[in-house]
């Protein structure tokens, strides 16, 4: 199954059957004094310099989060995919809760945008899907609802299944929902993890939808996280994960996701591992 996403003509795919896509997370201003303090001020320069340098270190889409407790976060949010646009030709994943201000953003993107997200509650399924198809974007679901995050991988594969359901009475085809089975802490719980990676595996079989995580939430809390979060990313991807949103500035994470590839079959003649590494040896000799 592929969820097809561009910006005006370029297009990218993401699919179990081609190389592992990437969503670039610093646009984020959560924890980003810095990048908040200049969106507040309608200054868009580090929005702009994040998409550049995600999208050197190989960021195939870029997410767009403008939530600052107490700004104007439409305005904000339609203000930094503008200054995107005028930088960088990569797709983007426009990233709020705010209805207002996913419309506002979506009013403005020259393409088929990807929206984060939707949990399966109706309250918030009615918001976001009726924008979706009014501009044509696909979404990604997260596993959780009214009654919160299932505790089994079966009860999370009913949630999905939901998610696709109500995404279809909406006139959404599966195609344009990608389901994140949720990647919570192991430091609160040590099979966190595992229930994560079992889900993936019955949403996959049993749906056939492209899967999602914000896989670096696994090491939340807990020393040495980058070790954790790539070894996370590279079981993921072998139990069917097809995208990301992670920091692809890491060169652990860019180098996990190239090798990953090579490994699935994904990098014919072993290409684009080889001209990563030239590229590496270059920047260090």
């Amino acid at each position: 199954m592929e969820t097809r996403v561009s910006l005006k003509d370029r297009q990218v795919v993401i699919s179990p059957d081609g190389p592992f896509t990437i969503i670039g997370e610093r646009i984020n201003p959560t924890r980003r004094k810095k990048l908040a303090e200049t969106m507040a001020q309608g200054d868009f320069s580090v929005v702009q310099e994040d998409a550049r340098k995600q999208v050197e270190a190989g960021a195939h889409i870029l997410d767009v989060n403008a939530g600052i407790p107490g700004a104007d976060e439409p305005a904000l949010l339609r203000g930094a995919v503008q200054a995107i646009l005028e930088v960088s030709q990569t797709p983007l994943c426009i990233d709020t809760a705010n209805p207002e201000a996913l419309k506002a953003a979506l009013e403005v993107y020259p393409g088929k945008a990807l929206i984060n997200s939707t949990t399966a509650e109706e309250s918030m399924m009615e918001r976001v899907f009726p924008l979706a198809k009014q501009y044509g974007a696909a979404v990604i679901g997260v596993i959780t609802d009214e009654s919160g995050v299932p505790s089994t991988p079966e009860a999370r594969l009913a949630v999905a299944r939901k998610l696709v359901q109500r995404a279809s009475d909406y006139g959404i085809p599966p195609q344009d929902i990608i389901i994140d089975c949720l990647a919570l802490t192991v430091g609160a719980d040590h099979q966190a993890g595992r229930i994560t990676l079992e889900s993936m595996d019955l949403v996959r079989k049993e749906l056939g939808v492209n899967l999602n995580l914000g896989a670096s939430n696994v090491s939340f809390g807990l020393p040495d996280r980058k070790i954790i979060n790539v070894a996370y990313l590279a079981l993921a991807i072998a139990r069917g994960l097809t995208t990301a949103i992670t920091d692809p500035t890491v060169p652990e994470i860019q180098t996990t996701i190239l090798a990953c590839d090579l490994l699935m079959g994904h990098d014919e003649y072993a290409m684009r591992w080889i001209k990563a590494y030239r590229r590496r040896s270059a920047a260090t000799a």
